[in-house]
């Protein structure tokens, strides 16, 4: 007995049909003793059918009509199925679009706020940039200011404390000049109180004498040489005139020495005293100069303060510029990977179109190879070989 040839057409869909038929050329080999044989089979069959095309297994038959018929079942089938296929890439386009919509729904966020906003941030840091240069230059012209203040400053208060030194010197000597004037002042008083009591012994002295003289009673006296008492008292009182004179015009001239030499002393402490002003007045100067270095230091501290405040809020941009660049070049980049993933579907489009569109003839070769042992198979093998014929 002869195997039958079996033909079978393999679909997209994933049903088929078998049928088995004697025609064909189909050798046999038959060998071996004790009822083992080897049985080798090998059926050709030539169809047509398109890459998604399923026609099922049939018969093949010899009539020219029946094959007619078989062909134009098998275009109804391949029509049926292409129109299948169409409706489905249909509602596959339609899935990607509503795909690639939620999408671009999901991820597409407006950055124009954001735009405007780095804009305006990168106009501020500039104008900022700016203003800080400015202040950069006026902090060095205020230091170099300063430092010549200070040199001023120096100077000043070492010419200070050298006219302060003077100032004590001078009151030093004033003070003993005014210990000096005292003591002459009680000098003056006790040789005025001497010479008013010499006076008045003096007049007491005479008025005794005028009435020992004006008496009535005469005493001889036995002498040899008489004094002339009147004589002697004048000779007296004109020896003490002129000492009281004498006296009395030295501590004059030496009080006029002691005052003139005060006086010059006073104007040169007048004189002193008006340096001590214009230097005073200098001084006021420098000490306003120097508050208004301390002033430019406050400035320059708050200046840091500033500077270090807007520093921090320049970084806080800075990384939210940075955070925007970031979530930017992650949309651009989702962006890049959705329009990959289109291209893709769209070219699996493309290809599944021109699959179906250009149909081809395939030619398979099944090679059956069975093993016989007393007439009943044991073993058998089968190898589809197929080849695109166009």
């Amino acid at each position: 007995s002869f195997p039958g040839i079996s033909v079978r057409y393999s679909s997209l869909g994933g049903w088929k049909q078998s049928a088995r038929s004697s025609v064909g050329y189909t050798p046999s080999v038959h060998g071996g003793a004790g009822g083992y044989g080897t049985r080798i089979s090998r059926s050709n069959s030539v169809f047509s059918l398109g890459s998604v095309g399923s026609y099922g297994e049939t018969s093949v038959v010899g009539d020219g009509k029946a094959t007619m018929q078989d062909l134009n079942d098998r275009l109804a089938d391949y029509l049926a199925k292409v129109r299948s296929l169409e409706a489905k890439n249909r509602q596959l386009e339609l899935n990607i679009a509503e795909f690639c919509q939620q999408k671009s729904t999901v991820v597409t966020k407006n950055y124009g706020g954001y735009y405007s906003t780095i804009s305006d941030l990168r106009a501020e840091i500039a104008r900022r940039f700016a203003e800080n240069q400015a202040i950069h230059v006026q902090l060095d012209n205020a230091q170099l200011a300063a430092e010549d203040f200070k040199m001023k400053y120096d100077m000043e208060m070492n010419l200070h404390l050298t006219v302060e030194a003077d100032v004590s010197r001078l009151r030093a000597v004033r003070d003993s000049l005014t210990l000096g004037i005292s003591d002459l002042e009680l000098s003056i008083e006790d040789l005025n109180t001497e010479l008013a009591q010499m006076r008045a012994n003096h007049k007491e002295e005479m008025s005794q004498l005028s009435i020992q003289c004006s008496g009535s009673v005469n005493v001889e006296v036995d002498s040899a040489h008489s004094i002339d008492l009147t004589k002697v008292l004048e000779e007296m009182r004109e020896q003490y005139e002129t000492v009281v004179s004498k006296n009395k015009l030295e501590v004059e001239k030496w009080f006029q020495s002691k005052v003139e030499i005060l006086q010059k002393e006073i104007i040169v402490s007048q004189t002193d005293v008006k340096t001590f002003h214009k230097e005073l007045s200098v001084l006021k100067k420098t000490y306003q100069s120097l508050m208004i270095s301390r002033q430019i230091l406050d400035m320059k501290e708050n200046l840091e303060e500033v500077k270090s405040r807007y520093s921090l809020q320049l970084q806080q941009l800075q990384v939210t510029i940075s955070t925007l660049e970031i979530e930017l070049q992650e949309l651009k980049a989702s962006l890049l990977r959705v329009q990959t993933e289109y291209n893709e579907l769209l070219d699996i489009k493309m290809r599944l179109e021109m699959e179906i569109r250009k149909p081809h003839i395939e030619k398979r070769v099944k090679t059956i190879i069975e093993e016989i042992v007393d007439g009943q198979v044991v073993a058998s093998s089968e190898a589809t070989q197929v080849e695109t014929v166009q």
